[in-house]
């Protein structure tokens, strides 16, 4: 049912303990005594407490050495996506985007891909976007009315697999993975898979703009609703489909994953500066 198409803060922390009541040796070094055998009269004094401000990242991605590896983080990068994406579409369908998202999606072979999607009253479009040259390499169209369920949960492997991942996902499906082909299941560059596999993107943490815009749950809480409303609006036409939203682990069957192993550690899937060669 889908079709694919290709054209050209800082934080205050004290350091004093619970519990530290005692006076400190400045304290006592603040202490006068009036006279021979007299007791020493403290002084009233103002202590400010010791702090020190540490910066505290949510993640390590959020660290700026990091961040910058990525194209999707440099200024102007995700605005041009989002002007090109919407001249395309008005040019072609000339449907209403109701939002859009950059997220990553786990391919049958637990590829990470680095894709920017968008809802629109219609249609789910899913974009290969290449942030170095900012251009969209591939698009995928899935009809709203052809999703007929989604699956929220964490990843699940076979027992014996030794490529695995931590973590929660996203499972559309608009076709029953039963009739998916032997040779298209087994392989890994295969676009006739009927579901898409997706989790957040790794520079979530990075700005406000791309928190926004990378959280899994903002982009169910506007996908559902847009599905049953397409639904429901195929309805007169004989679609008795209802959507099923289920919370379930979601298998991913791979077994020894040696060229996800290479491609996820080295972020292959992602516009990602990978440093200069030269002489």
């Amino acid at each position: 049912m889908s079709t694919i198409g290709s054209f050209e803060g800082f934080q205050p922390v004290s350091l004093k303990q619970e519990g530290d009541d005692q006076p400190s040796e400045t304290d006592h070094l603040s202490m006068e005594e009036e006279g021979p055998g007299k007791d020493p009269v403290p002084k009233q004094i103002s202590r400010q407490p010791s702090v020190t401000e540490s910066t505290l990242y949510p993640n390590p991605f959020h660290q700026p050495y990091v961040s910058r590896k990525y194209f999707v983080t440099r200024p102007g990068a995700i605005e041009t996506a989002m002007e090109d994406l919407k001249g395309h579409i008005a040019e072609t369908s000339e449907e209403t985007i109701q939002g859009f998202w950059l997220l990553t999606e786990i391919d049958h072979w637990n590829n990470e891909k680095e894709k920017i999607l968008l809802v629109t009253d219609k249609t789910l479009f899913i974009c290969k976007y290449d942030f170095i040259m900012l251009s969209c390499v591939q698009l995928q169209r899935i009809p709203l009315s052809a999703i007929y369920r989604i699956c929220l949960g964490k990843f699940a492997f076979p027992g014996i697999s030794l490529d695995k991942r931590q973590g929660e996902g996203l499972r559309i499906y608009w076709g029953s993975p039963e009739q998916q082909s032997l040779l298209s299941r087994w392989n890994p560059w295969s676009t006739e898979v009927p579901y898409a596999t997706f989790t957040e993107h790794p520079m979530k943490y990075t700005s406000e703009k791309l928190l926004d815009i990378c959280k899994l749950s903002g982009f169910t809480s506007k996908l559902v609703p847009a599905i049953q409303n397409a639904l429901k609006n195929s309805a007169g036409s004989g679609n008795g489909k209802r959507l099923t939203v289920l919370t379930e682990p979601i298998l991913i069957e791979t077994y020894t994953g040696l060229m996800s192993f290479i491609g996820n550690r080295n972020k292959l899937g992602y516009s990602l500066a990978r440093g200069s060669i030269g002489f």
